[in-house]
């Protein structure tokens, strides 16, 4: 997490090679209170716009998140969130969450579709964002 701008906003970086694994017989309920936690955090913490950026390299295909799972985030982000948010850039993208994301677009509003950016680097995060303030673990670094 960090911030850019005059404004302090938020830079918010999910790492989904530490998600859980999805064989954990306590998947679901893990997956929901991580959410809990975020939107949690999210709202103390965004007062103002904000950015998320989701690091997906060396992330395997069984620690990404379920359709199921991403679309009751979206359904339940409050309003106020959803349209606080200027940008959500997925790092690395795999072919599985660009066809995730495409199958979706018609059931999600154009508005947010607009706000999804793919970059293919870090080199390419840096040029959008300042990095300063952005962790990236060394996993998705190498």
């Amino acid at each position: 997490t960090g911030y850019y701008g005059d404004g302090l906003n938020a830079i918010i970086v999910f790492a989904a090679c530490f998600l859980p694994d999805s064989s954990r017989t306590d998947y679901n309920y893990v997956m929901d209170n991580l959410f809990l936690y975020v939107i949690s955090t999210l709202e103390l913490m965004v007062a103002e716009d904000y950015m998320i950026v989701y690091l997906n390299g060396a992330t395997p295909r069984r620690r990404m998140p379920g359709l199921g799972w991403m679309k009751r985030c979206y359904q339940v982000i409050d309003r106020r969130l959803r349209k606080n948010l200027k940008s959500f850039i997925i790092v690395h993208p795999s072919w599985f969450i660009r066809t995730i994301l495409a199958m979706t677009r018609p059931f999600i509003s154009s508005k947010f579709s607009s706000k999804i950016q793919y970059v293919s680097t870090l080199a390419e995060l840096r040029e959008m964002i300042p990095m300063e303030y952005v962790h990236i673990p060394d996993s998705i670094v190498k």
